[in-house]
């Protein structure tokens, strides 16, 4: 009996993950949507984040009664930085370069942010790095693969190999402006630009995540933590409004569709979602979660394909290859560098055949602890 509902929970975890990816890959299309729709770049996130916001703060209020530590000066302010990185600086580079190229290239290059946190975590000293041990040399060349996939997208955008012709029934409701600019016909959008937006966007949540970290020691609340952040975010998005969105027009919701853009932004996408992965994580851990990452950007470019008529180049195939290599060299590093910790944490053993050196493993200490691939991405 204790097998099968073993068995039941594995099932549910990997259900869950895949309505995940499709919560997601719907979230990409759907941002793209709005933007062709004219939705403005400040507006969109304002709302989004708001109705996030709205969504968690009953769950933070009374289920982290107990666990919540008082707030003071130093929580209040650590917050407001990270909402800068992980929120305003991250939803904003995302937008842009959304607007300058596409969906799939966007779900394409946040394959990269595992390989570019452990890059930042090494650089900042919270990672170490074993170059005399398998999993130090997988996840060095991990990086390696995913920054030449980013700079492959980013460079080289190559012939079209495939062009799709959208179903008559969705070219109907489609905006005329959304077909052509997926297809890449639209003048004043440049490509190259839009995919170092989207390195930005990447650069961001890899900071974010670095950052939150010991944070996260302090304020376990993961919940109010998140609640904090969103709350910054906005008024950091209204302060930029002040200056870059002066037309009253654009913070109105002028039709259906823009209305279930942010409805699925704000609800689906943060709310929904960020309760998913929690649950996701808890069970299956972080490099579980990570793992899925791609099953996203395959969904993403079956979706624009169908909704989009979104056109697939040569370097955009090349790149995601190498960053999805890249993705799941990285995580192999982590997995067998978590086995060799939990083996030393038992008592120690001497290295293998494998490790160039014969002397006892230290002891490993873990590094980046919270999820590779949280909700606020996109």
């Amino acid at each position: 009996m204790e097998g099968c509902w073993a068995m039941l929970s594995k099932y549910q975890l990997h259900l869950a993950m895949l309505a995940l990816q499709f919560g997601y890959a719907g979230f990409h299309v759907v941002s793209r949507l709005a933007l062709n729709m004219g939705i403005s770049k400040i507006v969109f996130p304002v709302y989004r984040n708001i109705l996030a916001l709205l969504l968690l703060l009953p769950f933070a209020y009374f289920l982290e009664k107990k666990e919540r530590p008082p707030i003071n000066l130093s929580f209040l302010l650590q917050f407001f930085l990270l909402a800068v990185v992980g929120i305003t600086a991250n939803q904003g580079f995302y937008l842009l370069g959304l607007d300058h190229t596409s969906p799939t290239f966007a779900s394409a290059i946040q394959n990269s942010v595992p390989a570019i946190t452990f890059l930042m975590a090494v650089v900042l000293r919270i990672e170490k790095v074993r170059l005399d041990r398998r999993d130090g040399i997988s996840k060095v060349l991990g990086t390696i693969f995913c920054v030449a996939g980013a700079s492959v997208i980013t460079l080289y955008k190559g012939p079209t190999i495939y062009s799709p012709s959208p179903l008559p029934r969705v070219q109907n409701v489609l905006p005329a402006a959304a077909l052509t600019l997926a297809a890449g016909e639209v003048d004043g959008k440049s490509w190259t630009l839009g995919c170092v937006y989207l390195i930005g966007h990447c650069l961001s949540w890899s900071g974010w995540l670095v950052f939150q970290t010991p944070i996260l020691k302090k304020y376990p609340a993961k919940l109010s933590f998140t609640s904090y952040q969103l709350f910054f975010g906005i008024i950091q998005f209204l302060i930029i409004a002040l200056f870059c969105e002066r037309d009253p027009q654009a913070w109105l919701i002028h039709s259906g569709s823009e209305l279930f853009s942010v409805f699925y932004a704000g609800v689906v996408a943060s709310g929904i979602a960020f309760a998913v992965q929690i649950w996701c994580i808890a069970r299956g851990g972080p490099v579980f979660v990570a793992v899925y990452q791609p099953v996203q950007t395959l969904l993403v470019a079956l979706m624009a394909s169908i909704a989009l008529g979104e056109q697939f180049y040569l370097g955009g195939i090349i790149g995601a290859v190498l960053i999805i290599a890249g993705l799941y060299l990285v995580l192999w590093g982590k997995s067998e560098e978590k086995k060799l910790a939990t083996i030393t944490d038992k008592g120690g053993i001497q290295s293998n055949a494998d490790h160039t050196n014969t002397t006892t493993i230290s002891h490993i200490r873990p590094s980046i602890t919270q999820p590779l691939l949280n909700h606020e991405t996109a």
